[in-house]
């Protein structure tokens, strides 16, 4: 299975401090792409921290999780393609806000965003 293609999804918006899991993650950036697939809206979302890809998670705009995701390690390009939603552990300083995101890679070590 392979990353989706966004050149042939639209633009649908943008969000310079996004959320995951309820959880603003500052610096993380979203991008989100939809396209019509038969009867059913697909989606996508880009993350990217610091101007580097993090993660894309895609599925479909009527499912409330991610079908698929794939991680980003910066020495070694896009991982292999997952089942359901990436694994997620937010960065904080002591008991303050959340300062960065790690993902876990499918071999199960954490990538640091």
């Amino acid at each position: 299975m392979s990353l989706p293609d966004l050149s042939t999804y639209t633009p649908q918006r943008s969000m310079p401090d996004a959320e995951f899991e309820g959880t603003t993650v500052p610096g993380l950036r979203a991008d989100y792409f939809r396209k019509a697939d038969g009867d059913r809206v697909a989606s996508v979302g880009r993350y990217r921290y610091g101007g580097r890809d993090v993660l894309m998670a895609w599925g479909y705009a009527d499912e409330k999780h991610c079908r698929r995701h794939a991680v980003h390690d910066p020495d070694h390009g896009w991982q292999d393609v997952v089942e359901g939603c990436p694994d997620v552990r937010f960065l904080r300083d002591g008991d303050g806000p959340v300062t960065g995101v790690e993902v876990r890679a499918p071999g199960g070590g954490w990538l640091r965003a």
